[in-house]
């Protein structure tokens, strides 16, 4: 039987995932391409709408003045909201216009494009967004002749042209998904059900039964990813809400580096051991004798739901840093599906590899205790460096070199850490 609680985990997720997807296709559509606003000539306007005594607030005004100051063109207006009842309906208004929620301060607005809250990122995409306006509204010889080194737009689809530049959410989302998706649990669970139903001889069931178990466990594992980042836009305005993230990654970090050296002694986020016969059983319902393969494929439905319950706590550290880390850069809601793609895709690499090998030779090598320990010492340890860069160094996850040494490090650090393991326990050595 399924625990109650978790069930409802999953149905909090589901409904939290199916909110969110309808709010972001929703948002998708009123955001359209971005258009200079023309109040009374050629100047960019940039709105900051703000509450006396936010300490982000005072950030955005400071830098984005400054940022005005030595730039022809551009011109900032602020509106206090939080004491101020007219400000305040302005502010609703243009957020209603935009098709956004104004939850958050500061509120800031350039054309029809708006961010909720502030960060270094977000600066950089605020002036990223003004330059590239403004230059629109200049004569043909007057707009720069390329994007300039800095640049990094790419076509993503749905979402059309993304500016990368200074906020490398494309590369945290493939090496977080990468990391992710080396989760042992989830390998493990593959592994033994793909043993069990090659026993049939058929390519053709291990063909359905293993591609029906990969989309329905991404699907859910899809909407779960939705309902956090759904949750984390609801509490956006929270004070310390990213030294909570960072506390909740270092907690799974911390976790999983402890199972590399004393594997399930303790807290352990790992498929509990009362659970593993279960699922061995409904595996092997699956090829029992006289089992047709239509109903061998709804057994698979209901077994990878369970399984994507049971799993919940393996998986569920790197999809609220993710989450997190997408919330900050402001997305558009096409820009955050084609990301999540992304991510789902990159996460299912590596079980697409060994379902292919499966499939084309008819073997599978289950998933060893020693290779699950190292693949929990390198996911806890890349959940570790992120949470002390979200605490120390806050804008390190929003460039390209950031993103690569927070990453290099751990990864240093997880092979040393074994390399140390190793040499103080030589019998262990496989």
């Amino acid at each position: 039987m399924i625990p109650s609680g978790r069930i409802v985990v999953l149905l909090a997720g589901l409904l939290m995932g199916i909110a969110a997807a309808s709010a972001s296709s929703a948002t998708a559509t009123s955001a359209g391409e971005i258009t200079a606003p023309d109040p009374d000539g050629d100047e960019i306007v940039i709105d900051i709408y703000w509450g006396d005594g936010c300490p982000y607030c005072h950030d955005a005004i400071e830098e984005l003045a400054g940022f005005a100051e030595l730039e022809d063109g551009i011109e900032v207006r602020t509106f206090e909201v939080w004491y101020d009842a007219g400000n305040r309906a302005r502010m609703e208004q243009v957020a209603d216009d935009l098709g956004r929620s104004a939850d958050a301060v500061p509120f800031i607005v350039v054309g029809n494009r708006s961010w909720s809250g502030y960060s270094g990122a977000i600066g950089r995409s605020i002036e990223s967004t003004v330059l590239g306006l403004r230059d629109e509204t200049r004569p043909p010889e007057e707009a720069p002749a390329s994007e300039g080194p800095g640049s990094a737009v790419i076509d993503l689809p749905l979402a059309g042209d993304m500016d990368l530049s200074g906020r490398s959410t494309l590369l945290s989302t493939v090496l977080i998904a990468l990391v992710d998706g080396f989760n042992p649990c989830s390998l493990w669970v593959l592994t033994v059900l793909l043993a069990l139903v090659l026993q049939t001889g058929s390519r053709r069931r291990v063909m359905a039964i293993g591609a029906t178990f990969l989309v329905v466990t991404t699907l859910i594992y899809g909407l779960f990813i939705v309902g956090v980042y759904s949750t984390l836009g609801l509490v956006s305005a929270m004070d310390g809400l990213r030294l909570v993230v960072a506390a909740f990654a270092l907690t799974f970090g911390l976790v999983n580096v402890k199972d590399f050296f004393w594997f399930k002694r303790g807290v352990s986020f790992t498929i509990p051991e009362a659970r593993k016969p279960a699922i061995y059983r409904r595996a092997r319902a699956l090829i029992r004798p006289g089992v047709s393969l239509p109903a061998a494929l709804v057994g698979t439905i209901v077994m990878a739901g369970g399984i994507a319950l049971i799993e919940l706590p393996c998986t569920a550290g790197f999809p609220v840093i993710w989450s997190d880390l997408m919330r900050s850069a402001e997305l558009s809601g096409a820009e955050f599906g084609s990301l999540l793609g992304v991510y789902l895709s990159v996460y299912l690499l590596d079980e697409l590899v060994i379902f292919a090998a499966a499939v084309y030779t008819m073997r599978v090598t289950k998933l060893q205790e020693r290779h699950g320990r190292l693949l929990k010492l390198v996911g806890g340890m890349v959940m570790i460096a992120i949470a002390l860069a979200i605490v120390f160094f806050p804008d390190a996850m929003q460039s390209i070199g950031g993103v690569l040494t927070v990453f290099a490090l751990a990864v240093i650090a997880s092979f040393g850490l074994a390399a140390a393991e190793r040499a103080v326990r030589p019998s262990e050595r496989a």
